[in-house]
């Protein structure tokens, strides 16, 4: 079982050009888009969380349980869900601003024990950094960690929502020795001002940096670097890549038997290069389509 800690909101997605373009509500969040993910891909997942008793909350549920992961460990609360508007740009890049006072997600507490059987838990993006919420969630990881859970974390940075970015890279490097995989974008990678070796010093068993569409490059303990191109694709937009990577990393992982830092260290430069290419294909296939619409496991099923 992999668990996924976080938010999950709707993504107000533009349906066209201009500042008063219709907006497609879309089921989303970083930790939702890769609990989804993981669930298409096949991988036991369960999603941990708190969820507005509103109709939104009532459809991420839903997405979640359409696509096979386990929500015993969401919370429910009558506030408001999350809303983050986007705004796409000729090259399907997205930005946000998020609607996120008094919503529901920033409420959650930390569960006393996790679901049985886990494998993994997962972090990331706009709940490491909303309190009180983030506590809680910061919380939860270093006790998965103290256990010898797998843990990894994804940043996505919001920079709009941190009001204090040197604080929030203080409290970044304060969970790097209860991670053991770090992925995050080379945009992410600037704006905290490190650099894999770095992070990798401070207790993660693997770095992986995305580059877009020029692919990634995993960073490991020995010293090794692997690096794959992207694949090309006609890009609708990058809405869930970045979450698309996550759950393709996590999937392989687990298949490989390699969710540990013995397993980490164990893969050698094929078994990286092999990970990292599924995680480019399925990245690819995200961005061939509108919203956060991650792949199934039959679509990667082909070379």
């Amino acid at each position: 079982m992999i668990v996924v800690a976080g938010e999950a909101l709707i993504d107000l997605v533009p349906q066209d050009a201009g500042a008063l373009a219709p907006l497609r509500p879309a089921l989303g969040g970083g930790p939702y888009n890769t609990a989804v993910a993981l669930g298409r891909l096949g991988s036991p997942t369960a999603f941990c969380s708190r969820l507005s008793s509103d109709s939104f909350g009532g459809a991420l549920l839903d997405g979640l349980r359409a696509a096979g992961v386990d929500v015993s460990a969401v919370q429910r609360g009558p506030e408001p869900t999350t809303l983050a508007v986007a705004t796409v740009d000729d090259q399907g890049s997205a930005a946000y601003s998020f609607h996120v006072e008094g919503t529901a997600d920033r409420l959650f507490t930390a569960p006393d024990v996790l679901p049985p059987g886990v494998r993994a838990v997962s972090f990331g993006t706009c709940s490491l950094v909303l309190e009180p919420g983030a506590t809680a969630y910061e919380e939860l990881m270093r006790r998965a960690a103290a256990q010898g859970v797998f843990t990894a974390l994804d940043p996505n940075i919001r920079a709009g929502l941190i009001p204090d970015p040197d604080a929030y890279r203080a409290r970044f490097k304060s969970w790097l020795p209860s991670v053991t995989l770090l992925k995050l974008s080379a945009e992410d990678a600037g704006w905290l001002g490190g650099t894999p070796r770095e992070w990798l010093a401070s207790g993660p068993g693997a770095v992986v940096v995305t580059h877009g569409g020029d692919g990634l490059t995993a960073f490991t303990r020995d010293g090794a670097e692997h690096s794959v191109a992207g694949v090309p694709v006609d890009v609708v937009d990058t809405i869930g890549a970045g979450d698309t990577v996550n759950a393709a990393l996590l999937h392989g992982l687990a298949a490989r038997d390699a969710l540990s830092p013995a397993g980490l260290e164990a893969l050698d430069a094929d078994g990286w290069r092999e990970l990292l290419h599924f995680a480019a294909r399925a990245a690819a296939i995200t961005c061939s389509r509108a919203g956060a619409e991650p792949p199934y496991a039959a679509e990667l099923a082909a070379p």
